[in-house]
């Protein structure tokens, strides 16, 4: 028996964190019951797990993409107020199921993970690991050495301190910053903290990964090398 946000998870249909939200809203069934506790366990082997009243499926099969995201994209598998998603970004011939791991907001681009391996999205955003996650930004107002210094020890935001970051000064209105958490929109937010306003920002790099080759837009799917390093980064 396992949880059943681990086991919406394992069958590629979003974050464990995403299908919590699946199971209190009601959309969740257990052998044709709506199912609301975040406690409720099941057994695939014997239990029916239905989301939205489809049947979940465990023997899929993995699949990893890298996307180089556009502006205008929300990172979600679809949008309630029916705005452009990531996913509409593969193509109407491709087949599967992938959800983002982490995201990018609505006016960010750059490096995003699709996939249906719940059990690796969990780990790759999860604190503990620490993965980092490199991004450039074009920014507004002056940059001086204290600033950065200031993003280097860590930054005081609404929801905490930040772990301290790798932050470089590129040229006078570029910069690149790595950090090791997931904050919602916390690169914009560190630099806003500082008196910079970012006007563009890109994802550049993740866990090893970059966008080397890949035109904004485009994706492919990870080689059996890219998808050990990234399980690589959780050791």
């Amino acid at each position: 028996m396992e949880r059943l946000q681990k086991l919406i998870a394992r069958a590629g249909v979003c974050s464990r964190r995403a299908a919590e939200e699946l199971i209190t809203a009601g959309r969740v069934t257990v052998d044709g019951q709506i199912v609301r506790e975040l406690g409720a366990k099941a057994d695939p082997s014997q239990n029916k797990i239905g989301v939205d009243g489809k049947l979940l499926h465990f023997d899929t099969e993995k699949i990893y993409l890298l996307l180089n995201k556009p502006r205008g994209y929300v990172s979600t598998a679809r949008d309630e107020r029916g705005r452009k998603t990531v996913i509409d970004l593969l193509g109407e011939n491709f087949q599967g199921r992938v959800y983002p791991v982490g995201r990018l907001d609505l006016n960010s681009e750059g490096l995003l993970i699709l996939t249906n391996d719940g059990d690796l999205t969990n780990a790759l955003i999860h604190p503990r690991y620490e993965v980092s996650k490199t991004y450039r930004a074009k920014i507004s107002g002056v940059v001086t050495e204290e600033k950065l210094d200031r993003l280097r020890a860590g930054i005081e935001l609404d929801d905490g301190l930040t772990a301290p970051a790798e932050v470089y000064l590129l040229d006078a209105d570029t910069v690149e910053v790595t950090i090791h958490e997931g904050r919602n929109r916390q690169v914009r937010r560190m630099l806003a903290a500082v008196g910079c306003d970012v006007k563009r920002l890109r994802r550049i790099k993740f866990a090893g990964l970059t966008l080397d080759g890949l035109k904004v837009g485009q994706w492919r799917t990870l080689t059996a090398a890219e998808i050990a390093e990234l399980k690589g980064a959780l050791t």
